[in-house]
C-alpha cells in the first residue's frame, strides 16, 4: 500500500513538472523591452484567493523596471474598496533568459514565472506556477500598453489560460477603471 501510495505521489509529481516544463518561453527574450508601464488586462487563475476575490477585481497598472543586478522589480497599483495599494514584487532572473523566480514574503508561496509571449509595444502573456502548503495553482496574466487590446490578444489569453487546464470560470478579462491610474505614472 505505502509503495502504491509512493507511486502515485511521484506520479502526480511528475506531471506536475512536465506541466511546468511544457510552459514556453518567449524566444529572444529582451528583457529591457519589458520594461516600462503596462495595464492588467487579463487574469486566470485556480488559485483561491481568485475564487474569492474575482468579483472585486479590476485592471490595475504594473510599472516593470530592471535592477542593477538584472532582475525585474514589479510594481502594481490596484484599487481596493476606496484606496489604491502598491505592490512591489522582485522577480529573480533565472538561467533562461524570459524565466523568473519570486518568493511571497507573506505567503511564503513560491512562483516560477515564464514570460510566454510579447511583442513588447502592445502586450505580454505571462504563465505562473505557484507552489504554496495548501498545494499548487497556476496563474495568467495579459498585460497591455494601452487599457484596451484587441479580440484577437483576448482571445489567445483565452485560449492559451485553457491550455494551461483552466476553466472558463477561472478566466476574466479585467473590468476597466480610471481609479489609480494615475498613481503609476
Amino acid at each position: 500500500m505505502q509503495a502504491m501510495l509512493l507511486s502515485a505521489l511521484g506520479l502526480a509529481l511528475l506531471g506536475a513538472l512536465h506541466a511546468q516544463d511544457s510552459i514556453p518561453i518567449q524566444s529572444d527574450f529582451q528583457q529591457d523591452k519589458l520594461t516600462g508601464r503596462w495595464y492588467s488586462i487579463g487574469l486566470a487563475s485556480n488559485s483561491n484567493w481568485f475564487k474569492e476575490k474575482r468579483h472585486l477585481m479590476k485592471m490595475c497598472t504594473t510599472i516593470i523596471s530592471t535592477t542593477a543586478d538584472g532582475n525585474l522589480e514589479v510594481t502594481s497599483t490596484y484599487p481596493k474598496g476606496d484606496q489604491c495599494v502598491t505592490r512591489n514584487s522582485l522577480y529573480t532572473k533565472m538561467e533562461q533568459p524570459g524565466r523568473f523566480s519570486y518568493t511571497s514574503p507573506r505567503w511564503g508561496s513560491k512562483h516560477d514565472i515564464r514570460v510566454v509571449e510579447t511583442n513588447y509595444e502592445e502586450y505580454a502573456l505571462v504563465a505562473t506556477q505557484i507552489s504554496k502548503s495548501t498545494g499548487p495553482s497556476t496563474m495568467v496574466l495579459l498585460y497591455s500598453r494601452t487599457k484596451e487590446l484587441s479580440p484577437e490578444r483576448l482571445e489567445r489569453f483565452t485560449q492559451f489560460s485553457r491550455e494551461q487546464g483552466l476553466t472558463d470560470d477561472e478566466i476574466l478579462i479585467l473590468p476597466q477603471t480610471d481609479k489609480c491610474m494615475a498613481d503609476a505614472a
